[in-house]
């Protein structure tokens, strides 16, 4: 059996997707240029508006897969679960290819970062009427 859950979010002119551990999808409406993980802003849901099924499997150490759709282009990462993860944070959420928890983490152990995705991808991005979803799957 498989449980997912869907984040929509928009692109923003100053997404540059070329931080190289973690890449972000948070709910806030504007960012800055040191934001250079964040992938979508007006996120629909943070790590804690995540269905509480999906939860649970994340807080064992099982692989998660995360989906990013814009247009007709897909991307995947394959991350971890740790049982340390709160999934608590009200604004982000954020795949990390380190081990480092808090908060905002949704998986540990990513094999990709923001300056994996595809180019044409973070172009797409740079549109603030550009819509993406973040699909979570376990």
């Amino acid at each position: 059996m498989s449980v997912m859950d869907i984040v929509e979010f928009f692109g923003h002119p100053l997404i540059r997707a070329t931080h190289k551990t973690t890449f972000e999808i948070t709910k806030e409406k504007e960012i800055s240029l040191r934001g250079d993980c964040i992938i979508g802003v007006k996120a629909n849901k943070s790590c804690r508006d995540l269905d509480d099924r999906l939860k649970k499997l994340i807080n064992g150490n099982v692989p998660i897969k995360i989906t990013i759709q814009v247009g007709e282009y897909v991307f995947e990462a394959k991350g971890m679960g740790h049982p340390s993860l709160t999934l608590t944070d009200d604004k982000d959420i954020v795949v990390r290819k380190s081990n480092y928890i808090c908060p905002r983490t949704l998986a540990i152990k990513s094999d990709k970062a923001a300056i994996d995705i595809p180019r044409y991808i973070i172009l797409m991005l740079n549109n603030s009427n550009t819509k993406g979803k973040m699909v979570i799957s376990i």
